[in-house]
């Protein structure tokens, strides 16, 4: 099997340099933004509001600008669009400083940075299926690029401090624009056989994304989200609880990073491992994973165990999102793969929409115990899994 970098001048490795880029704008501000804010007098409520928004927005886009993308010509197109909109949204931030304006333009910034992300992985995994090669190491680079900017970008905090954020931000997605135009085509010349289609036992996919949403196909989708709620919630809110909690700003960027280098490593590794585990066990891994995870950050524990928690994210996030990328692509079919990759991501954004709005309350009456809030969430999530696999037992791998 060809790897999935072996010429420099391949889809995958063209994909994978776009891809190093997807998650960098959201690293800087994951470590920045919490702090820029409550620096310009930002309460913790309205913090929760101001990241709230965009998942609000994006709940109402997603699928919308999924069925754009699917209708284009490729992919491609519609990735280079997003991308240029992306770096022109956030440029109003230098001019704003009070919580009306700061809201409007994030809304606009965050919600043109979150449509980028479920349209590269449909198109990576449609690609990397038909050619033959790995999408979790396409996929890995974004990891590594969002541990390029909390972990090394990060450290700039100590240096510049948070007023660096506006200006670090824009050059990120100014330079992920100009990297979109490097993008290959991503639609198969001819009908692509999925998974799910030789699997004897198997559904055919469905032609429309209305067919695939029976209850046992959305729980599954629904468990991740309940789970990657709580990863929202350590990127807007996990380095400001730490710094109010004592550990020190050089601790930040890289409690941050160390996260996306477990996931890095997961994904990776992916292709040695990956096959032997259905894609709703890999959800449900990510879920047990989280209520470990979230459970023990509750009590505020001390700097070394958070390096361990945040490795955890790894399979809170990694084996679950790997796991509903592999779900979504078994059932369903390449003229709707990415309306449907952004019904998973509308179910992400409401969930998050929630979980900011809750969190960033309960955060100024509880602190670091509001965690349990992921708990309970963690808890559901692995009810929604065990839900679906009694509506339909798994009867092959990739179910």
């Amino acid at each position: 099997m060809p790897s999935a970098l072996s010429r420099w001048d391949s889809p995958e490795l063209r994909a994978s340099i776009y891809q190093f880029t997807v998650y960098v704008p959201g690293g800087v501000a994951s470590v920045f933004f919490g702090i820029w804010l409550s620096e310009h007098g930002i309460p913790g409520e309205q913090i929760g509001i101001i990241n709230a928004l965009p998942t609000l927005c994006l709940l109402l886009l997603n699928i919308l600008v999924g069925r754009i993308a699917d209708k284009a010509d490729d992919w491609r197109t519609a990735l280079i669009y997003i991308s240029i909109a992306s770096a022109l949204a956030p440029l109003p931030l230098y001019f704003v400083s009070e919580f009306w304006g700061i809201l409007t333009i994030w809304a606009l910034t965050a919600t043109s940075n979150g449509l980028v992300a479920p349209v590269i992985d449909a198109a990576s995994v449609r690609m990397t299926r038909r050619n033959g090669t790995d999408f979790g190491v396409v996929r890995a680079w974004a990891t590594v690029g969002y541990v390029f900017a909390a972990g090394g970008l990060g450290l700039l905090l100590n240096v510049m401090g948070s007023g660096a954020f506006v200006t670090l931000y824009i050059v990120t997605v100014l330079v992920r624009a100009a990297l979109a135009f490097l993008l290959p085509r991503f639609r198969s010349p001819a009908p692509k056989v999925t998974l799910a289609d030789v699997a004897p036992d198997a559904l055919p996919p469905a032609s429309r994304l209305r067919d695939s949403l029976k209850l046992w196909f959305v729980l599954p989708l629904l468990a991740f989200a309940l789970v990657n709620s709580s990863n929202a919630l350590i990127g807007s809110f996990a380095a400001l609880l730490w710094h109010e909690n004592g550990i020190p700003s050089y601790f930040l960027g890289p409690l941050l990073g160390v996260a996306a280098v477990g996931e890095a490593i997961l994904m990776f590794a992916w292709r040695r491992f990956g096959g032997r585990v259905t894609a709703r066990n890999m959800i449900l891994a990510g879920a047990l994973a989280g209520l470990l995870r979230f459970t023990i950050m509750a009590f505020n524990p001390p700097v070394e165990v958070l390096f361990f928690t945040q490795l955890l994210h790894a399979f809170s996030f990694g084996m679950g999102y790997f796991g509903v990328v592999h779900f979504i692509a078994n059932w369903t079919n390449e003229a709707n793969a990415a309306e449907a990759q952004g019904f998973a991501n509308m179910l992400n954004m409401a969930t998050a929409m929630v979980a900011l709005i809750l969190f960033g309350v309960l955060i100024e009456h509880f602190g670091s115990y509001a965690f349990f809030y992921s708990t309970v969430t963690s808890l559901l999530a692995i009810g929604c899994v065990f839900w679906s696999l009694k509506l339909r037992p798994p009867r092959a791998l990739v179910a």
